[in-house]
């Protein structure tokens, strides 16, 4: 496998992808390079791994090409694991993740604040099957808004091994501990065995 389509205009989950995939040789492009634009696909899947494959599926059908599909949150122990698969639309798609942040650290004030990050990924290459991996990244709700590195809830996972929030990780870092990181490894695994 040369080139590989990543459904996903999210430019943080790219870079994360292609630091991770382009050193086995694979040249990582998102829907945009091959499209000109996104496509809204309906994620109406119960869990990660079904709007995973649901993505990846909806993409390669069109491209009939290898094409890789994430789909990712925070789960939150304290909320019954909300926001969930949802989080990118939680409390509307408009709110601003500043705003999405303070709602979370403001709901556990005083609570269990016990949390992760999710990540399924799931590749799905023409005339093959499907590969689907699922990953975590446990840690705490911060108790603030803290870090410039990152996207979406990092500033507000503390992971207690690193003592900090995942917005304060360098990519080296995230690449050892993240969600993503350890799904892409184990997806890493998966694309040697198939050559």
């Amino acid at each position: 496998m040369k080139e590989l389509v990543v459904a996903s205009t999210n430019v943080g989950k790219i870079k994360e992808i292609k630091s991770m995939l382009e050193p086995l040789g694979i040249e990582v492009k998102s829907i945009k390079d091959k499209l000109g634009k996104d496509l809204d696909i309906i994620e109406d899947g119960q869990t990660f791994k079904e709007n995973a494959l649901i993505k990846a599926h909806a993409i390669s059908d069109i491209l009939q090409l290898p094409v890789l599909a994430d789909d990712s949150g925070l789960e939150v122990d304290a909320m019954d694991k909300q926001p969930g698969i949802y989080s990118a639309r939680f409390l509307g798609k408009d709110t601003s993740y500043v705003e999405k942040n303070q709602y979370i650290i403001d709901a556990v004030v005083g609570k269990n604040r016990t949390a992760r990050f999710v990540c399924a990924m799931a590749l799905v290459i023409p005339g093959q099957e499907d590969i689907v991996v699922e990953e975590t990244m446990e840690g705490l709700i911060h108790d603030k808004i803290e870090g410039e590195n990152g996207f979406g809830y990092d500033p507000i996972l503390f992971f207690p091994p690193c003592n900090m929030t995942s917005a304060m990780m360098s990519l080296e870092e995230k690449n050892k501990y993240s969600h993503r990181a350890k799904a892409l490894a184990k997806l890493q695994e998966k694309i040697k065995e198939l050559g």
